[in-house]
């Protein structure tokens, strides 16, 4: 019974597995991929691995460790100078197994064992995958999506309510261009777009007919704003007269107003001295100077 026995003996003495195993590892190093049964294969993994990673150390003891198992000094040198500086960031797992089918004569499992580092091919893909990245579903992935689609959707909604009210409210400007502008300065009447010289010809033609027209005008403003003010100054003439002229008439309307009193009720009637001092009072109130009276 081969309990706890893992290793493979090929069918092969100890010598003759040894220098088999070392034939292969060298031609791996050099070659950098064989095609070999798959049983020698996984036997050829477990002796070169190790000694690759003796190569990361450049130093004279580990060149001899690694001779002491090759025999073949042009592998040893290619493993130190090419291989180790190549497979330095690698963590062990230097070779890899392609299963190639059966073998025709003996239905042998054949593969090809070859170096990870140099198959070209097979690192581009590696490097494409993980620039792609991996997906992973979660549940409920889906509504937290919609929430938050949601919330803009409302956020923009509110937003044109806003737009329309304000558009509602506000009547549209349109915008003046310069052309305009200067004809407003100038008095000649805002231009549309024109798309014809014809037609603007036109329109500066009705444009100098309207302004001959409010020149025509203009002087006739004139004169009827001169005779307007002759009119305010004759009322302005009359009201004075009148002013003058109601002092004399009030004394004749107080004069019919006053009746006599009767002397036995014990009041005094008017005396002509105090009538005379208040004639001379309504006078200055009126603006007319008083008379000299002539002395008898």
């Amino acid at each position: 019974m081969r309990h706890r026995k893992k290793l493979n003996h090929l069918g092969r003495t100890n010598s003759h597995r040894k220098a088999m195993l070392a034939n292969m590892a060298s031609s791996l190093l050099l070659h950098k991929r064989i095609s070999t049964t798959t049983a020698k294969a996984k036997a050829l993994r477990v002796y070169v691995e190790p000694l690759i990673t003796k190569a990361k150390n450049d130093s004279t003891h580990s060149r001899r460790l690694v001779f002491s198992y090759l025999k073949n000094k042009h592998a040893v040198s290619e493993l130190f100078r090419e291989i180790a500086t190549k497979i330095a960031n690698r963590p062990g797992g230097y070779t890899r197994i392609l299963r190639t089918g059966n073998r025709l004569g003996d239905n042998a499992d054949m593969c090809i064992i070859e170096l990870v580092d140099y198959n070209e091919n097979m690192l581009a893909s590696a490097t494409e995958t993980k620039t792609k990245g991996k997906r992973t579903r979660r549940r409920g992935g889906k509504k937290k999506e919609t929430g938050a689609a949601e919330k803009p959707a409302a956020a923009t909604t509110e937003q044109e309510t806003g737009q329309l009210s304000d558009t509602e409210e506000k009547p549209e400007q349109t915008p003046v261009r310069e052309e305009d502008k200067s004809g407003e300065q100038k008095g000649d009447p805002p231009a549309a777009d024109v798309e014809a010289g014809a037609e603007a010809v036109e329109k500066k033609a009705e444009v100098t007919s309207g302004a001959e027209e409010k020149e025509e005008k203009a002087p006739g403003k004139k004169t009827e704003e001169a005779p307007g003010k002759e009119e305010k100054e004759k009322k302005a003439a009359e009201k004075k007269a009148k002013k003058k002229e109601s002092p004399a008439e009030e004394k004749q309307v107080e004069e019919k107003t006053e009746k006599p009193k009767d002397p036995a009720k014990g009041k005094k009637t008017a005396s002509p001295e105090s009538s005379g001092e208040e004639k001379k009072k309504e006078k200055k109130d009126s603006g007319e100077e008083p008379k000299e009276e002539s002395k008898e």
